[in-house]
């Protein structure tokens, strides 16, 4: 059983204090194993045990939502962990303490500490007009980027928590700097963008800013030429939310990181929040300065994945709710299974897709739906698709290719269903789950079973391995 608290309770100290301290630590010894690294440095180190009376552990942790991620997602983990090491069930109370962390120590020199001093004293003494609302059409931010639109899936799951987490208290979560990662038009610009627009929505935050890292470095280069540094730094201190897109382009500019580094300070040491991308992990961007990386790890570092195939298809289908067009289902599956590689390269499919049926006067179907990815993602070097595996297999075998979706049992179907998915694996970088999905919604177990059993058919049927044989040809000429 889990509830929650929001009373302040003191940790205590003595013996009992330590004991728990070191029970506690037994509990994490059992969690960190089952879990990455990254999780667990968000999840777990954050959580305080505070008692231990009666079967009932009262731990504090930073925030509701913190309380809430935990609960959905480690609750048996952490069931498990506590039941091994107090040799009985235990009772979970969640006590909310939000934690203003202050910022890590660092090696300075006197000046230096002179200097942050200085910094921190003028970033408190704002002008008049930084405690007003920024008009919208000056925060840089699209509409067009919310929540409601943004399509969540395994590959973004964490992003998106977290993103809403820092929307709904900018600057009071342990998320901060809140860091998103990943290759290009998976979705960053767009979470990071939607904070911004709920914050200001929902009446969290007054002034947003965002801004990518090339327009900061040449307003900041304006600034040097204009004698108006001051100006600048006042302005992007005032803000409640600074949103920096692509942070890697700061690599080599040493005069503009030394700018940010000490905007990013005077920002965190007042409590706002402060919202970065980039495409790889803080940790492995090069030309910055260490400061800067340090700082970038301080708060939260989520990564975006490329979408799976469900992802991709919710993704196509809300496009087609939103614009009110109606395509078949088994073309919106076709493009989903075929366009992996990120979200605006699928959204760009889909946009030629309804150009060039509009242009021609043409049904959106299949064939249309082939013709236009030909010209778009095999620019691409696209991998083969299990769509095509399929309509080779169900050729060489004179079936209807709708049959190996299809729940029938019938022994020639079940066959080339088989040889289909055992294909799958071999020829192509799809998972076993995705591979499932594309044959009717059948799980990764039936993908594995199938597998093995062609397999052994291999291994003692000659007749059956000329086909697989024969089979393998063709693909290997139709899809050159």
């Amino acid at each position: 059983m889990i509830s929650i608290a929001h009373t302040d309770i003191s940790d205590g100290s003595g013996p009992l204090s330590e004991q728990l301290d070191a029970s506690w630590g037994e509990v994490l010894s059992l969690i960190q194993p089952q879990i990455n690294s990254q999780s667990f440095k968000t999840w777990f180190e954050p959580i305080k045990p505070v008692r231990y009376e009666n079967g009932e552990l009262m731990v504090n942790v930073p925030s509701q939502f913190f309380f809430e991620w935990l609960e959905e997602h480690y609750h048996g983990l952490v069931a498990g962990a506590l039941q091994k090491v107090f040799g009985r069930s235990v009772k979970v109370t969640y006590n909310v303490t939000p934690v203003d962390e202050p910022l890590p120590s660092v090696v300075v020199s006197a000046a230096e500490i002179g200097q942050k001093a200085n910094e921190a004293l003028q970033a408190r003494i704002e002008p008049a007009e930084s405690v007003r609302p920024l008009e919208y059409d000056k925060t840089n931010l699209n509409r067009r980027y919310t929540f409601a639109n943004f399509i969540k899936g395994e590959s973004n799951q964490l992003a998106r928590a977290a993103a809403m987490a820092v929307a709904n208290n900018p600057g009071g979560t342990s998320f901060n700097p809140l860091v998103l990662y990943g290759g290009t038009g998976l979705g960053k610009t767009h979470l990071m963008q939607a904070i911004g627009n709920y914050a200001l929505e929902h009446g969290k935050a007054k002034r947003v800013m965002y801004i990518s890292s090339e327009k900061f470095t040449i307003e900041f280069i304006d600034a040097i030429r204009g004698d108006r540094t001051n100006e600048f730094s006042n302005f992007y201190r005032s803000m409640d939310i600074l949103i920096v897109d692509d942070i890697q382009f700061f690599s080599g500019k040493e005069k503009t990181q030394d700018s940010f580094f000490h905007t990013f300070n005077s920002l965190h040491q007042l409590g706002k929040q402060i919202i970065l991308s980039s495409d790889r992990p803080p940790k492995e961007l090069q030309g910055l300065d260490d400061r800067l990386i340090s700082r970038f790890q301080w708060g939260l570092t989520a990564d975006i994945q490329p979408p799976d195939l469900e992802t991709r298809t919710a993704i196509l289908r809300k496009k087609c709710e939103d614009e009110s067009v109606n395509i078949p289902d088994q073309v919106l599956d076709f493009v989903a299974a075929n366009v992996t590689s990120n979200v605006r390269e699928l959204e760009g499919c889909y946009t030629s897709l309804l150009f060039k049926a509009s242009l021609e006067g043409k049904e959106v179907d299949i064939d249309l739906a082939r013709e236009v990815l030909r010209s778009i993602v095999n620019d691409v070097k696209s991998p083969l698709s299990v769509e095509e595996i399929q309509r080779i297999v169900s050729e060489f075998y004179d079936l209807p290719s709708d049959l190996l979706r299809a729940k029938t049992r019938k022994q020639e179907v079940v066959i080339a269903r088989q040889v289909a998915m055992y294909l799958a694996k071999e020829l192509t970088n799809c998972s076993l789950k995705t591979i499932g999905l594309n044959f009717g919604g059948r799980d990764h177990s039936t993908v594995i079973h199938a597998y093995q059993t062609v397999e052994e058919q291999l291994k003692i049927d000659p007749k059956f391995r000329t086909s697989m044989e024969q089979v393998r040809r063709k693909i290997e000429i139709l899809s050159r």
